[in-house]
């Protein structure tokens, strides 16, 4: 009996990252000592006092139920004290915040509340996969925004044509970024606000990473005059907290999104495990030591590696933030044949540019999940690859 995937499926290119997986565990078996550079998934463990709030708030069997709707109330006021004292910002947490299962969760669905098939929805690349994958399933049309380096790997908003401009839906956005690490400066959020009112779209900024940074503190898109009016940011415990399998983040901003997505929620879980709630209060509302911790790792993690990768001629974008790091392929390579090599010879996994969008063509990503040795360890095999 045959049993066809629906056309919206079919649409859909592999998911990088699992295809990713795949190959490494196919190394493994056949005895490989890998060194993977390839998924974003830190290696440090989750602080111990959030571990010790979800320990003591499992033993409540009132957290064991359902927990339906936006959030607890309590996790809603953590989330806007945080953003209050981190930069400033004033959320309501009554109607400006929704508990997501990390924020992948609201990226993905927040399109099914708000795209209907054929609209156009902006979408900058190289990227995160979900982004582009969640357009398609909602029936949207992609309008890819090339990242370049003489743009300082911020899309070209004033390349775009009006009459696409004219039909978009939502700009998603995502600074830090990810794969490449740049930081926007206000300048470039101000002019995405003006455009948004100009054109009536909305704005979807992914903020996962903006404690991962080294030297000066990004900002929230939610920082700028008007950007409630036009758009949201999603947010994560996940690399701030190194709680990637917890599953906890939220999405806040303008009221009317933030409920649509929540109505689109309902009907698709039935909310976040009040358990990791409590565990995430813990975590936004404790002591933050841990996340300056977790910075200087990675600060040591990220000047070993681009420092090493200079030295064996590698041209490399130094991150000012996120635990990535992207780098041009040796001469003569496309990053597909540069991943293949590094993995069949040096037994390193990284990530092809190619795979996070056409403009990633010519460059890796390696993700600095593995403590300073193993890095030192990867660079002494690509040092004896021939190229």
């Amino acid at each position: 009996m045959r049993h066809d995937y629906a056309e919206r499926l079919k649409k859909l290119p592999p998911y990088l990252f699992v295809a990713i997986d795949e190959k490494k565990k196919a190394a493994l078996a056949r005895g490989a000592d890998i060194i993977s550079l390839g998924v974003g998934d830190p290696d440090l463990p989750t602080p111990p006092h959030i571990i010790e709030a979800a320990r003591a708030s499992m033993e409540n069997p009132a957290n064991h139920q359902y927990p339906f709707g936006a959030g607890l109330k309590k996790f809603r006021e953590a989330v806007a004290s945080w953003y209050q004292k981190r930069f400033g910002v004033a959320l309501k947490p009554e109607t400006e915040i929704h508990a997501l299962l990390g924020s992948k969760d609201g990226i993905t669905h927040s399109p099914f509340s708000f795209v209907n098939p054929g609209d156009t929805v902006l979408i900058p690349e190289p990227a995160y996969p979900a982004y582009n994958s969640a357009v398609l399933l909602a029936g949207g049309i992609p309008h890819h925004l090339p990242l370049l380096e003489k743009n300082k790997y911020l899309p070209d908003l004033e390349a775009v044509p009006t009459d696409v401009l004219r039909k978009a839906k939502i700009l998603f956005l995502n600074y830090p970024n990810n794969p490449i690490s740049a930081v926007a400066p206000r300048s470039f959020y101000e002019d995405v606000v003006q455009l948004a009112r100009l054109y009536g779209f909305m704005v979807f900024h992914d903020a996962a990473y903006s404690e991962m940074y080294y030297d000066e503190a990004p900002i929230s898109f939610l920082n700028i005059d008007g950007a409630k009016d036009v758009g949201i940011e999603f947010h994560s415990c996940s690399k701030t907290y190194n709680m990637t399998g917890w599953r906890i983040g939220w999405v806040c901003g303008n009221a009317e999104i933030v409920k649509g997505i929540g109505l689109l929620k309902d009907n698709f879980d039935s909310g976040a495990f009040q358990v990791v709630q409590e565990a995430a209060i813990a975590a936004l509302t404790g002591p933050q030591d841990c996340v300056r911790k977790m910075r200087d790792v990675y600060r040591e993690r990220r000047d070993v590696w681009v420092t090493g990768l200079g030295r064996l001629g590698w041209k490399v974008f130094n991150p000012p933030a996120t635990f990535y790091v992207w780098a041009r392929v040796p001469e003569g390579y496309t990053s597909v044949r540069t991943v293949e090599k590094l993995l069949e010879e040096a037994h390193i996994v990284c990530t092809p540019g190619s795979g996070l969008g056409p403009s990633g063509e010519g460059y890796v990503r390696f993700a600095l999940t593995v403590p300073v040795k193993r890095l030192q360890e990867a660079l002494q095999r690509i040092e004896r690859l021939k190229w």
